[in-house]
């Protein structure tokens, strides 16, 4: 069952013109997708290596933050990717509710989940 279309197109890749017998091709040749593959390949090993080195200079581990019930102050900062100094804004707006164990000053995770509903 052969197909008779032709679908005028432009490559992801090399932007330049072609006809396509397929209305799911994106590219011109098999160059190009193999380049656009080892690409996206590429860019995915460089993102994982950013989350990784991050990790490392914060010395935090975002998975165990978000599995935790209460938070550090640090912790929480880093989860709403916020400064400390505008997480003791939300606190003294009372936007924000902090608990205090011992000398420590803890936020419950809840209170972050209805923050943001």
């Amino acid at each position: 069952m052969s197909s008779n279309i032709t679908i005028p197109k432009i490559c992801l890749q090399c932007n330049k013109g072609f006809i396509a017998k397929t209305t799911v091709t994106k590219f011109c040749s098999h160059k190009c997708a193999s380049k656009a593959y080892k690409l996206n390949k590429k860019n995915e090993k460089v993102e994982k290596a950013q989350v990784q080195e991050y990790q490392k200079s914060v010395g935090i581990d975002m998975q165990l933050i978000q599995s935790k019930d209460y938070l550090s102050i640090k912790e929480t900062c880093l989860l709403l990717g916020i400064s400390r100094m505008s997480l003791y804004r939300y606190i003294k707006n009372k936007t924000i509710k902090p608990s205090k164990l011992g000398g420590k000053v803890i936020i419950k995770k809840q209170v972050l989940n209805n923050l943001i509903k």
